[in-house]
């Protein structure tokens, strides 16, 4: 059983991966082409949002997303606060989920997996306990178990405890179970954003 986990992870996961990235992309390129066009003119360059984010082992690797705030300033030339500027256009992708598409590229590369926790901010590494450390021992991914169980509505604690139950229990069947429920999610629009933010707010450590 063990053997055909790691045969599953190091192998045919990774196969799947990519697989269906490059199909995706080869379906989906005209609909991201629209987006990215649409963001141009409507929010100007640059259009992709690049971040650092650690992966497998906390390698670092940067993030592809769509963007959907503004640069709106104050008058001290301070961005305004994040729910001021996701408006418009850019809160319809964010809604649709249209902005996680480029991570199609991530997948592609060999940075992401579809399925795996979800890559966060590169300064949350010191903050984990021994115990949330181990969401890094698998590729992160676009969606995952915490994505399906709440997603930015349920709290870092018990986002991370999803992250790690997938970890000790992946397979093929759970990774098959959570795209399916995923597609669910997209469409009726649940745990897209926490109370109060316009997605979810900064984790600050255990206590």
């Amino acid at each position: 059983m063990i053997e055909f986990l790691m045969i599953y992870l190091n192998f045919f996961k990774p196969l799947i991966d990519k697989t269906v990235a490059f199909f995706l992309i080869v379906l989906l390129i005209l609909p991201m082409a629209f987006v990215y066009v649409a963001i141009f003119f409507k929010m100007g360059s640059p259009v992709i949002f690049k971040q650092p984010r650690p992966g497998k082992n906390g390698k670092i690797f940067y993030i592809y997303k769509f963007r959907t705030m503004t640069d709106e300033k104050d008058g001290s030339g301070n961005l305004l606060p994040d729910h001021l500027r996701l408006k418009g256009f850019g809160a319809f992708v964010r809604s649709l989920s249209l902005d996680e598409l480029p991570q199609l590229f991530n997948v592609l590369k060999g940075d992401m997996s579809f399925i795996g926790p979800r890559p966060l901010l590169v300064e949350y590494l010191e903050l984990y306990n021994s115990e949330q450390k181990k969401r890094h021992n698998v590729k992160p991914g676009i969606t995952g178990l915490a994505q399906i169980n709440g997603r930015n509505a349920i709290s870092w604690k018990k986002k991370f405890e999803y992250d790690v139950e997938y970890v000790n229990s992946v397979s093929f069947f759970m990774d098959l179970k959570i795209i399916l429920k995923t597609i669910k999610k997209v469409f009726i629009k649940e745990g897209i954003t926490q109370d109060g933010h316009v997605s979810v707010e900064k984790f600050n450590g255990n206590n």
